[in-house]
């Protein structure tokens, strides 16, 4: 007889594995060696050098087959690692589609020839791009799970409106949907797993983590990395989980084991663990080879457990198939993988002039026209419900109140809005606020937020910052507005993995399917008295190096205010720079400017005109030049030209460029150390471009190269004074 055989997912639920037909184990054999074969295509190719890379999925079959059969594609959300070809096989996604990412074409659905292969991706079947990074697409799960949630519990909220990014941010959801996500055991090392962990057990979110446990990270041994040498035991004790330890080589005992997971998840009752045993049959990938680090008794006893061969051997052995029947069956999955790649050899690559496509939203543009609605209006009397306490009259406010108001006008005006992180609450325990006042985070900015929108929009996290960054991604993602806060730029750190490698390269690496427009606000700078080392950092220029990424440094109330609404509107994830010196300084102050205003992206302000040189800075060392510059027209009868940047990826290079002209003289002054600062590069672009227009040398003022010390007097050394710059101004003119 001739096997009924498909090319695409089986139609409907598959059944319990307890009673799943011969025709079930057929497909499930079938997806097993079509996984296979295309890795072992996709090994002669490299081989032949018609691809780039390699790395397979062999022995991992029967784990993934038993998980993508369990869930549901484009009801479900799947967070996967590369090993993870099968799973994708039998979520719908094509050998074909595959082949296109081996060989990177322009066709490619997962990247367009962006990523490597096995980065696996595909919007109509829930997989969302991902990366090589290990473990932090866990993170993601777990902020998608979230969304997931507050979808549901609020549904108004998936509404689209015109005007921000909601017009291009559609909302898919459902009350029992569940969030996989996959990763090897070595990654259980990793910072994110437990954080992951945490957050999944304490809310109760429907996340199945799936360890795939082949026992080697690349050539590390699974006893090297964890304690005991198995996860399970180690957190078994996690309240709220499911948990499962299966043999991965066995598809129907993982199918089982999924299938309970599912159930669990769906049920509201918590997350769930399925930690499966397999084996790796061929090296970590074809740029390793395993024979330098493996016994060969080891790799032979492991090509004993291949789960295809244990299961060609059971449907033969319980008479489900005979022999010539599945070899017709394996002949057929290798010429759809023969046939796959040969299409794929003939599909044209990307065009260069696309590389640039995608490294930020090509639907919205931050710096568009739309947002110029610089002129603020006094409050109307219509504004008072609107008005956030403290900023209720027409008075000049600080930038804490700004921010504060911007903040409570936007929660109101857009339902997507969720404000988290540390500290960030009024109070967790929310029964308090009856007796306490509330914190509202450690410089009162986010105050009034919770107690006004509930706990369900605003909350604390864990004291964990990539938790607080890659959760956002996987709420973005999923279509919310993430508005979150590092408590301090100083411990920005941990998140930088989430903020380079996910955050920021969403977009592109996926060729423009998947985004994650977060918001992520953090308090920088010194020029506090005792800040020291931890609590006075800068180092913007080191976010400004990072594609798809807009960075915002106000440096007065109302530009706060403006920017805030302008990167909370926006399409793109924004890294918003507070200078906690600014918070509530006199310099700056503003009335309240209404719900609307707004200020567009990269463009600069002059904020004091001049003829002879030209100042560029931004942050707290603008009102320090504003300092020097009135001293230098005082006492030297200088004037001098004060361009306040604002943004800082993108910058208002045209502003830069109309004054150098004008004055013929320039400093870039920024509060950051000196060497390889923000500074460096705008001095050089002038120094490139506006040669011609110079009368001296481009001018750098910066922070010494050390941190911040604890004692004023070194504090006051190390960091630019009004007095440095002042003499900076007098030496130039002098030029």
């Amino acid at each position: 007889m001739e096997l009924a055989i498909s090319s695409t997912r089986v139609s409907g639920p598959f059944p319990a594995a307890d009673e799943l037909t011969a025709q079930h184990l057929i497909e499930v054999y079938r997806l097993m060696f079509l996984s296979r074969t295309v890795d072992d295509r996709e090994i002669n190719l490299k081989r032949q050098q018609k691809i780039f890379f390699q790395i397979s999925g062999a022995g991992h079959e029967a784990l993934q087959v038993g998980a993508g059969l369990a869930l549901r594609p484009g009801y479900d959300w799947f967070f996967p690692y590369y090993r993870d070809r099968a799973l994708c096989l039998a979520l719908g996604v094509t050998p074909y589609d595959m082949m296109l990412q081996a060989v990177g074409a322009a066709a490619d659905p997962a990247s367009g020839g962006r990523q490597m292969p096995t980065h696996w991706s595909s919007r109509p079947l829930h997989i969302v791009n991902s990366s090589s990074s290990t473990a932090t697409q866990l993170l993601h799960a777990v902020g998608c799970a979230e969304a997931g949630r507050a979808f549901s519990g609020r549904p108004e909220s998936a509404s689209k409106a015109e005007g921000d990014y909601r017009a291009f941010r559609g909302v898919e959801f459902h009350g029992d949907e569940v969030a996989l996500t996959c990763l090897g055991e070595g990654s259980t090392s990793q910072g994110e797993f437990w954080e992951a962990m945490n957050t999944a057990s304490n809310a109760r979110l429907p996340v199945i983590f799936c360890v795939e446990d082949n026992g080697y990270a690349i050539s590390v041994p699974v006893e090297v990395q964890t304690p005991g040498g198995n996860v399970s035991q180690l957190v078994a004790n996690f309240p709220n989980f499911h948990f499962a330890e299966v043999d991965g080589n066995d598809p129907v005992a993982s199918l089982r084991a999924f299938q309970q997971a599912a159930a669990h998840c769906r049920a509201g009752r918590g997350p769930a663990l399925v930690h499966g045993h397999c084996v790796r049959l061929y090296s970590h990938s074809l740029s390793d080879d395993d024979k330098n680090y493996r016994l060969a008794a080891e790799r032979e006893a492991d090509a004993l457990r291949d789960p295809i061969a244990r299961m060609r051997s059971r449907l033969i052995g319980e008479g489900i198939a005979t022999v010539a029947e599945l070899d017709e069956l394996e002949a057929r999955m290798e010429r759809e993988a023969a046939e796959a790649a040969e299409r794929a050899l003939d599909a044209p690559p990307p065009p260069v002039e696309s590389i640039t496509t995608h490294v930020y939203s090509e639907d919205l543009d931050p710096t568009r026209a739309a947002f110029a609605t610089e002129q603020p209006r006094p409050p109307a009397p219509s504004d008072g419900a609107a008005l956030a306490k403290g900023v209720r009259s027409a008075g000049a406010h600080t930038m804490a109140d700004l921010i504060n108001a911007c903040l409570h006008d936007e929660m109101r005006r857009d339902p997507r809005i969720v404000v988290f992180g540390e500290d960030v609450a009024d109070a967790s325990r929310a029964e308090v606020l009856a007796e306490v006042k509330g914190k509202g985070g450690v410089f009162k900015l986010t105050a009034g937020l919770q107690t006004e929108f509930g706990s369900e929009r605003v909350f604390n996290s864990p004291l964990a910052e990539a938790n607080i960054v890659g959760r956002a991604v996987g709420y973005a993602l999923r279509g919310m507005k993430p508005v979150v806060e590092i408590q301090f730029f100083d411990y920005i750190w941990p998140a930088m993995h989430q903020i380079h490698n996910e955050l920021a390269l969403l977009r592109w690496r996926s060729n423009g399917e998947w985004a994650a427009p977060a918001v992520i606000r953090v308090p920088i700078g010194g020029y506090l008295t005792g800040g020291s080392i931890y609590h006075s950092q800068c180092g913007e220029s080191i976010f400004t190096h990072i594609p798809g990424l807009r960075v915002v440094f106000p440096s007065n109330a109302l530009d706060a205010n403006g920017l805030l609404r302008t990167a909370i509107r926006c399409d793109d994830p924004v890294l918003f720079l507070e200078h906690k010196r600014l918070y509530r300084e006199t310099h700056g102050r503003a009335p309240y400017p209404g719900p609307e205003f707004a200020i567009p992206f990269g463009k600069a302000k002059v904020v004091r005109s001049g003829s002879d040189l030209t100042l560029v800075t931004y942050g707290a060392l603008v009102p320090r030049a504003l300092q020097a510059a009135q001293h230098a027209e005082r006492d030297h009868g200088i004037h001098t030209e004060i361009i306040d940047l604002r943004t800082l990826s993108p910058y208002d290079w045209d502003a830069i460029a109309a004054s150098v002209r004008k004055t013929s003289r320039v400093i870039v002054a920024h509060e950051d150390m000196l060497s390889w600062g923000y500074g460096a590069e705008i001095a050089a672009r002038i120094a490139d471009e506006l040669f011609d227009s110079l009368d001296a040398p481009v001018r750098r003022i910066g922070a010494m190269d050390t941190f911040v010390a604890y004692q004023p007097i070194l504090e006051d050394a190390i960091l630019p004074q009004p007095e440095k710059i002042l003499k900076a101004i007098v030496e130039l003119r002098a030029y």
